[in-house]
């Protein structure tokens, strides 16, 4: 065989079967195809010694576990350049000694047996032992049990074979066109958005996009977002550590009391909640919506419009975007992480002609970015259909939860009220005045997650003066799967007072 031969027969072998990586200690490592008998196992400085060595070592440290198969002789000499003798009797050594099986049709592994002991460790002397949850009614996640798997396995199979090979690229800043065009016709029809393929920007969710437009508004010498006083903790301390200022805005039973906007000066943003204030549940009073519009188009500011879950109404006309008022004042936020789920990491931003340069400029090439796979996957779940009929079935299940949750209190603790409930995926249960801290920590120790109001209040300076504290549970009822539904809502009603 000449040198020819054997290197064209060694690439291909090199071509097929499973990689291994293992270090040959010591001199004469793949020095070719002749070399390696060496001495006895246990010591010695041939190949074959050391390609055991090698072995024993990575199954000792659990590098290779226990059922790992391992390449066959062939191609594991291919790749090291030695002998194939010399792996084979390696090979056959290490399953005398019981560090490997083999069998016809299944190969060498690593032999199936006990780990080794390991020293007990000391248990920490002051960690509490918490009860892990059995039931969730945490808000903020759909039920995770519905993801539509199916349906998206084939949306993504079509959008895979449909696939130019530049979408394996790195791609456009703003996101797949595909998705982008897809989006403005279902935002537009659907939320009232005014929505052109050119200024949506795909990102990976609802911070990453508030990430991206922190720094564009500090770029700008902005020095202070409005926040309405209860929101996500999340959203606030990104803000904050971005070192932007953070006004409250009163909230009540008209949603954020947009005039306040007007009292204080510096204001250059202000972040919104408004088709369903989270987490109180409200929707914008028309005559706020109009004030805050009013305030940017008068300051030059912008409204920073998150509407996390705006498919979700029940007894009510859906309320449209913020948006459509002024689509050059609002940047508009959207996700799929209560439509479809969070682990998706899709989202998008909807931004005044005049942002679309500034945001791809502070994204930059070095920002990550959403799978370029799962945005077409997503356009072409859009563009079939069953994007909307998936939001259809579930609203018709989530209203069925808040039904039972609100016919259930009724019953067992009739004293209690129920507000929040006419869109969205969670309620506000009023508690009387301090009592939330401890039936939430009573909740806790009856397995059961769940937050307080409080968790949400934001204690910053409001222009309207002292924010006033309120005592509810903010029940998130989309999240169990059915199977806990029922006990969930049961471990609830036992935590009330």
């Amino acid at each position: 065989m000449t040198d020819s031969w054997a290197n064209k027969e060694r690439d291909a072998l090199a071509a097929f079967g499973a990689d291994l990586h293992l270090e040959l200690r010591g001199a004469g490592a793949g020095a070719g195809a002749g070399a390696g008998t060496g001495a006895h196992p246990g010591g010695g400085t041939g190949l074959r010694a050391r390609l055991m060595d090698a072995l024993r070592e990575a199954v000792r440290t659990g590098r290779l576990v226990p059922g790992t198969r391992l390449p066959s002789s062939r191609t594991l000499a291919a790749d090291l350049g030695i002998a194939r003798n010399t792996v084979a009797d390696a090979y056959a050594e290490l399953v005398a000694e019981g560090w490997l099986t083999a069998r016809q049709g299944s190969g060498t592994r690593v032999t199936r047996r006990a780990a080794p002991r390991k020293a007990a460790q000391p248990a920490p002397r002051t960690r509490p032992a918490w009860r892990h949850p059995e039931y969730s009614l945490l808000p903020g996640t759909p039920d995770l049990a519905e993801f539509p798997r199916t349906q998206w396995l084939a949306a993504a199979r079509r959008a895979l074979t449909a696939a130019p090979h530049e979408a394996f690229g790195y791609g456009d800043a703003l996101g797949r066109v595909e998705l982008r065009t897809v989006l403005a016709d279902y935002l537009a029809r659907a939320r009232g958005v005014y929505a052109d393929p050119d200024r949506i920007v795909i990102c990976s969710g609802f911070h990453h996009g508030l990430t991206l437009m922190a720094r564009v508004l500090k770029d700008r010498r902005v020095r202070a977002v409005a926040i309405e006083a209860y929101g996500l903790d999340q959203s606030r301390d990104l803000l904050k550590d971005a070192g932007l200022r953070l006004p409250a805005l009163s909230v009540d039973e008209r949603g954020a009391r947009t005039e306040e906007l007007t009292r204080e000066r510096g204001i250059g943003a202000v972040l919104m909640t408004p088709a369903h204030q989270f987490p109180t549940g409200v929707a914008l009073h028309p005559d706020r919506r109009a004030a805050a519009v009013d305030w940017a188009r008068a300051t030059g500011g912008l409204i920073l419009e998150d509407d996390y879950d705006g498919e979700f109404r029940y007894d009510r006309q859906p309320v449209g975007a913020l948006q459509g008022l002024d689509p050059d004042r609002v940047v508009y936020f959207g996700t799929a992480s209560k439509s479809l789920a969070p682990g998706l990491r899709l989202g998008w931003m909807v931004l005044p002609e005049e942002l679309v340069r500034e945001v791809t400029e502070v994204r930059g090439a070095g920002d990550l970015r959403s799978s370029a796979l799962d945005q077409l996957t997503l356009a072409e779940f859009i563009a079939s259909g069953a994007y909307d009929r998936h939001v259809r079935s579930m609203r018709l299940r989530y209203r069925r939860r808040r039904d039972q949750l609100v016919a259930e209190l009724a019953e067992r603790a009739p004293h209690i009220r129920v507000t929040g409930i006419a869109a969205g995926l969670h309620a506000i249960v009023e508690l009387p005045p301090g009592t939330e801290r401890s039936v939430v920590e009573g909740a806790a120790r009856g397995g059961l997650a769940i937050v307080g109001m409080a968790q949400f209040r934001h204690d910053f300076p409001s222009p309207g003066g002292e924010l006033p504290q309120r005592d509810a549970l903010v029940v998130g009822y989309g999240t169990p799967p059915d199977s806990a539904w029922t006990g969930a809502l049961e471990a609830l009603c036992r935590a009330l007072p």
